[in-house]
């Protein structure tokens, strides 16, 4: 192995005006850490997208290796549980946000953010996963023990070409769920269908203010998008339902009422990735092997290689990213 690595690095002047660049980094330059991992497959999510371009105060440490998300081979540890040679994910802990991230040849992290790589599963599919997929499984898991199960009735996804949605349309068709996708690209009807959807809404049916309470449409949702959406998935939520929220795309702003709340019953449940504890990481990366059809992985992720990494993140913010992006280190 070369002692030096290429790495993406974030960085900013004096008057804050942030810059990218391609460097050249040796394993002293990396932060502290129990484990080191050669990093074999990253992916770029709406987050690192926020992050590269600067569009949102993503990164708060300078300068910094962004990318939240990495998959690949422990060289060094001196935690408990991980030895030389294991295979292992991770996802958040402000990876990428104030801890050296996933864009380069070698990460040292803290042995307790990672997670083990589910047996027969690459770090190739793992990042077709990535944070996106393994929200959708959290978002998945808080519906099931809210009781929102398939014979509740259907559950919309908004935001369901991206990567959160495509994995969690996958997710709830394989458990039986009648899924409604959300999508402002009416052009990806056919690919949204191919994950399981059965039905497909254009967003700017969800787009505008909403109503106190709308006709009651579907049992459960999973949100990544907030605002009016967000606000109007709520609305027409059936008596009891519940609503996963995850993202952000369409802002922070929830311009709602407590008519749905104490109306209807409905139950908005939020759902942090980041700092969510490991059992529950371990759980969901569990469900993803056995709950996924793998076999879709294909068609919901395209893979770039490391020097794409810029132009991917600038795709994703602009909503031209369909479904996962794989980098292959």
């Amino acid at each position: 192995m070369s002692d030096s690595f290429r790495a993406l690095l974030v960085s900013r002047d004096e008057n804050k005006v942030q810059s990218v660049g391609l460097v050249d980094m040796t394993e002293a330059d990396l932060m502290e850490g129990d484990v080191t991992v050669a990093v074999e497959a990253t992916t770029v999510n709406y987050k690192d997208g926020l992050a590269i371009t600067g569009k949102a105060p993503v990164v708060r440490r300078w300068p910094l290796i962004p990318g939240i998300d990495f998959a690949g081979t422990v060289t060094q540890s001196s935690h408990p549980d991980w030895k030389a040679g294991d295979k292992v994910v991770l996802n958040g802990w402000g990876v990428g946000e104030t801890h050296h991230g996933a864009y380069a040849g070698r990460a040292r992290v803290k042995g307790d953010w990672l997670v083990r790589l589910p047996d027969g599963m690459s770090a190739k599919d793992a990042m077709a996963v990535g944070t996106a997929g393994y929200t959708a499984m959290l978002c998945v898991m808080a519906l099931e023990r809210h009781g929102i199960v398939p014979a509740r009735g259907p559950v919309v996804v908004t935001g369901a070409a991206g990567g959160v949605g495509s994995v969690a349309i996958a997710i709830l068709a394989k458990l039986g769920y009648r899924v409604i996708a959300s999508t402002g690209r009416v052009s990806e009807t056919e690919y949204l269908k191919s994950l399981g959807a059965a039905d497909i809404i254009d967003r700017e049916e969800l787009a505008q203010p909403a109503k106190a309470l709308g006709k009651e449409r579907w049992a459960g949702g999973i949100d990544a998008v907030g605002s009016h959406t967000l606000a109007n998935v709520l609305s027409m939520t059936s008596y009891g339902g519940a609503v996963a929220a995850c993202g952000l795309a369409g802002g922070m702003d929830l311009a709602t009422s407590v008519a749905p709340f104490i109306l209807r019953g409905v139950s908005l449940l939020g759902i942090d990735s980041v700092m969510a504890p490991r059992e529950i990481r371990e759980e969901a990366w569990k469900r993803i092997g056995s709950d996924l059809d793998t076999g879709k992985l294909s068609s919901i992720s395209t893979t770039i290689g490391f020097d794409g990494i810029e132009q991917a993140a600038r795709d994703i913010v602009e909503g031209k990213i369909r479904g996962r992006v794989v980098v292959e280190m």
